[in-house]
């Protein structure tokens, strides 16, 4: 009998130590499994392009517009491209900028200036920089990939209605302008509803809020709006999408250092 009761003090006390680690493990095993399934839902799509306005806030109420263009090509077996171009006020007009994300290497980026008449390389170590002046940085413009990250599922919590899983992500990019993400992604569709990004003291820099979300496709959820605002300096930038096409025949000769130059 006092053999059994040691035994059974002896698991009491390793199950202490242990649990918290399987806890910790089956969060991680969870968090990733959720990005894998959303990542998975949206594979399919091939190409695709938008209108987009961006309405930039400056903590007085001053309001900056913009119109531009965005096209995208899916790519298998690495990430996605992407190319901006601004269509107005005629101070930034022509302006592009080129993404490649990539699932195990950094991401390439290009900046066209047509008042230079030059393309601009960006370096990996200045990604976090604000992109033309908004609220968004050049971070924030590539496309989500699931091996860029680690996981971690931290709790299920409502969104708007909306019954959430909420899950930790941590960039493996030494270069990245974030230590971590809180995102909030709905069971349902596997939607990114909200996400919070933390600067490297671990305060909140930024949160993102995607809404009005429309299906394409009888398939692919596209927020109609996104907000991020800058917890820090009061600031804040809106982009409206609308008028979404896919499968219209973009491809990689659409996405060179090349077209930059010719995108009008």
């Amino acid at each position: 009998m006092i053999i059994k009761r040691l035994t059974a003090s002896i698991l009491f006390s390793l199950s202490l130590i242990i649990s918290p680690l399987l806890i910790a493990d089956d969060a991680q095993d969870k968090g990733l499994a959720i990005a894998k399934e959303m990542k998975s839902r949206d594979r399919g799509w091939v190409d695709s392009s938008a209108e987009m306005e961006m309405v930039l806030h400056s903590r007085g109420g001053r309001e900056t517009r913009r119109e531009m263009r965005i096209l995208s090509l899916e790519v298998q077996d690495d990430g996605d491209k992407s190319m901006t171009i601004f269509d107005s006020p005629n101070d930034v007009k022509g302006t592009a900028f080129l993404s490649f994300t990539h699932n195990n290497a950094d991401d390439d980026q290009w900046l066209y200036l047509p008042a230079l008449k030059r393309v601009k390389r960006i370096a990996s170590k200045n990604k976090s920089g604000p992109f033309m002046g908004s609220e968004f940085s050049y971070e924030d413009l590539s496309s989500f990939e699931v091996e860029e990250y680690d996981y971690r599922w931290l709790r299920d919590e409502e969104v708007n209605g909306e019954l959430c899983y909420v899950v930790e992500i941590i960039p493996r990019d030494k270069y990245s302008g974030y230590s971590r993400e809180i995102v909030w992604i709905d069971q349902t569709h596997y939607r990114a509803l909200k996400i919070e990004f933390y600067d490297r003291k671990e305060s909140v820099l930024k949160t993102l809020t995607l809404s009005d979300y429309q299906l394409h496709l009888d398939k692919f959820w596209r927020p109609a709006k996104q907000t991020m605002v800058n917890e820090r300096n009061g600031k804040s930038t809106e982009v409206f999408l609308r008028n979404y096409q896919f499968r219209s025949g973009l491809d990689e000769q659409d996405f060179t250092e090349n077209s930059l130059k010719r995108a009008r």
